[in-house]
C-alpha cells in the first residue's frame, strides 16, 4: 500500500475509535470503565425515591445504571446528536419513563428541583457549573462530580497549600467538599490530555447570613496577589475608588452626611489594622477569617458590590 494511502487510512481509524458524535471542542469524553461508574454512583448514595439531575449524560453509561437505582432521572446535554443516542438507548425500556432530557447550555437552563446531582463535567465550564449548583435554590443534598485533577484539587484546597485560592475560599464557605477518586486519562475515550478527579460536595447548614456578592468582591481583592499582604492588595488605585464610590453610595441611600475630611486610603486602613489583617496573607487566612474581615469593613461603611 503506497505511504500516502497507509496514513490517510490510520487517521481514518483513529477517527473512528474516537467515535464519530463525539466533539472535542464540547469537552465530549465519555466515560468508559464501569468500575468507574460504579464507584461514582455508590458515593453519590442514590435512593430510590430521588430525582437526580446529570450534567452532560453523554451516550449514557453513568445514565443507566442511575435510573435503576432512582425515581426519576433529568439529563442536561448541550449536543442534540447525543441527546438522541441516549433516547434509543432506552427506547422500550422501563427505565424510559423515569428519563427526562433537556437540550440545551447547562448554564443557561433553568434547573428544576433535584435531590442529587452527577456530573461528568465538560471541563470548560468547570467553575461556573460549580457556581450555579451553590446558588440553587432549594438546596440539594449532594453532588458527585468529575473535574479536570487540578481544578478538583483547587476546590478542597486549605489555607497554605499551593492551589489555595479565591475559589477555594468561596466554595468551602457554602460546602464541604472531599476528593474521593483519582480517574486516569485512558477511563475515557477519547482520551483527554489531563488527569481527573471526582469530588463529592454537600451544603453546610444553617447556610451563611452574608451578601455573596460581597463576600466574592472581597476575595477578589485579596486574592489578587494572594501572597501579597492583604494591605497590599487594598492599596491599589482601583481598589481605593471602589472602595470610595461604594462608601458614598451607602451613605447617600442612607441620608448620611460624608465627612469633608473623608479620606478613603486613612479609613481603610484604620480597617485593616484596628481587625488585625493588614500584614496577614490571603494564602494564609481561612473561611473565619475572611467573614470576620467582611464584617469589619461593612461595620465601617464599606462594601464590595
Amino acid at each position: 500500500m503506497p505511504k500516502e494511502k497507509r496514513q490517510s487510512s490510520s487517521a481514518s481509524a483513529a477517527r473512528k475509535s474516537a467515535g464519530p458524535l463525539f466533539n472535542k471542542e464540547l469537552g465530549q469524553h465519555i466515560l468508559k470503565n464501569p468500575l468507574v461508574v460504579n464507584g461514582i454512583i455508590d458515593k453519590a448514595n442514590l435512593k430510590p425515591t430521588d430525582t437526580v439531575l446529570e450534567v452532560g449524560p453523554g451516550t449514557g453509561n453513568l445514565t443507566v445504571k442511575m435510573l435503576e437505582k432512582v425515581k426519576k432521572l433529568i439529563a442536561v446535554e448541550m449536543d442534540p446528536r447525543l441527546a438522541a443516542e441516549l433516547t434509543k438507548r432506552v427506547q422500550g425500556k422501563p427505565e424510559q419513563r423515569k428519563l427526562e432530557i433537556l437540550v440545551g447550555d447547562f448554564l443557561k437552563v433553568d434547573l428544576p428541583y433535584f435531590d442529587v446531582c452527577v456530573s461528568n463535567t465538560p471541563y470548560q465550564i468547570s467553575a461556573p457549573l460549580v457556581m450555579k449548583l451553590l446558588k440553587h435554590e432549594p438546596p440539594f443534598r449532594c453532588a458527585v462530580l468529575m473535574f479536570q485533577r487540578e481544578f478538583a484539587l483547587r476546590l478542597v484546597a486549605k489555607p497554605g497549600d499551593n492551589l489555595y485560592c479565591r475559589l477555594s475560599a468561596y466554595v468551602q464557605l457554602l460546602a464541604r467538599v472531599d476528593h474521593i477518586m483519582k480517574v486516569g486519562k485512558n477511563n475515557f475515550r477519547p482520551p483527554p490530555q489531563v488527569e481527573s478527579s471526582v469530588v463529592r460536595m454537600e451544603f453546610r447548614y444553617p447556610r451563611p447570613n452574608i451578601n455573596l456578592d460581597e463576600y466574592d468582591g472581597l476575595l477578589r481583592i485579596v486574592f489578587s496577589r494572594r501572597n501579597k499582604t492583604i494591605a497590599a492588595n487594598f492599596k491599589t488605585n482601583t481598589v481605593m475608588s471602589m472602595l470610595e464610590k461604594n462608601y458614598k453610595t451607602f451613605c447617600a441611600v442612607r441620608n448620611i452626611d460624608v465627612p469633608m475630611n473623608f479620606n478613603v486610603k486613612e479609613a481603610m486602613n484604620n480597617v485593616l489594622v484596628s481587625s488585625g489583617y493588614a500584614e496577614k496573607r490571603a494564602a494564609k487566612l481561612d473561611i473565619d477569617d475572611y467573614l470576620k474581615l467582611l464584617c469589619a469593613f461593612n461595620d465601617a461603611g464599606f462594601h464590595f458590590s
